[in-house]
């Protein structure tokens, strides 16, 4: 096969981040970013809904090491369908440095699971996103997530803030740990105190097995760098459930259309919303240590 070019109105990674002014935690771990490729050694699927650039491991361990991370946690790509060749590739190369998310379909037997359970994956991924994905009957996730529960993995869902109401019912049937990726992208142009966000900080506090990543204000601010309009509801967020929180890059930030962010400024984002070392601490290394190498 020949290489998939990216759509043209792809914006592709900062090849030049800047070194962080803040330095991460020994140990700490980038807990959600993903690997494109590189194609034609691990080509897009066919139903994909984007083509983006190639982003192999190489890219993403040097940046860990730039930025100064210990661990990545690869959350396999929409672009990827199940064919979670590349993200297991990334997981087999990292050794016990990486972590991986798979996206698989119901069909998955135990012995598949067993395998890549050996290789570092200890999650799989739901994906909610309309635009990026075809709709899939709930009845197959949860039979997903009832297979997975064997090998102790997690649940990461993927949804936007209006589709919320009708998830939950949903989600309170999901067995094991949930994950909601990226705080389930709120409208940051309502208040932190509207009903809205806070329909998603009463699912967390009724629900002691949901947890979320305080992600991407890349995708969610309207402001624009350095997102603070964004930073009210993550700090809302890691104060009440630091026990239950994660950070990641998103690096190669798929789909990104206003703007490319830079990997070090968002590090540097995060003493904005984990405000004491105890809290950077949870978020960085205790929680994704326990949810993915434990």
């Amino acid at each position: 096969m020949n290489e998939q070019k990216m759509d043209t109105d792809w914006l592709e990674f900062n090849p030049d981040p800047k070194i962080p002014d803040f330095k991460l935690p020994s140990g700490a771990v980038d807990a959600h970013c993903h690997v494109f490729g590189p194609s034609p050694k691990f080509p897009f699927a066919s139903e994909r809904k984007y083509t983006p650039c190639n982003a192999g491991r190489e890219q993403l361990f040097a940046l860990r090491d730039h930025l100064g991370f210990a661990r990545n946690v690869i959350v396999q790509a929409t672009c990827h369908g199940k064919d979670n060749s590349a993200m297991i590739d990334a997981c087999r190369a990292g050794g016990d440095l990486a972590g991986g998310v798979a996206s698989v379909g119901a069909d998955i037997t135990q012995k598949e699971l067993a395998d890549m359970h050996k290789e570092g994956v200890r999650g799989v991924r739901f994906n909610f996103v309309r635009r990026l994905v075809d709709a899939t009957p709930k009845e197959m996730f949860i039979s997903i997530a009832e297979k997975i529960q064997e090998f102790g993995w997690s649940t990461v869902v993927y949804f936007e803030a209006a589709d919320l109401s009708e998830l939950v019912p949903f989600l309170k049937q999901l067995p094991g740990i949930i994950v909601v990726d990226h705080l389930g992208r709120p409208d940051v142009t309502k208040d932190v105190n509207h009903p809205n966000f806070q329909q998603f900080v009463r699912l967390m506090a009724e629900n002691e097995n949901i947890w979320t990543k305080v992600t991407c204000p890349e995708r969610l601010t309207v402001a624009g760098p350095p997102y603070d309009d964004v930073v009210p509801f993550y700090q809302s967020i890691v104060d009440q459930f630091e026990d239950r929180v994660l950070w990641g890059t998103d690096w190669p930030h798929p789909n990104m259309k206003s703007h490319m962010p830079d990997d070090g400024a968002l590090v540097d984002y995060i003493p904005r919303i984990a405000r004491s070392f105890e809290s950077q601490q949870k978020l960085l290394v205790t929680n994704p240590m326990r949810l993915y190498w434990s």
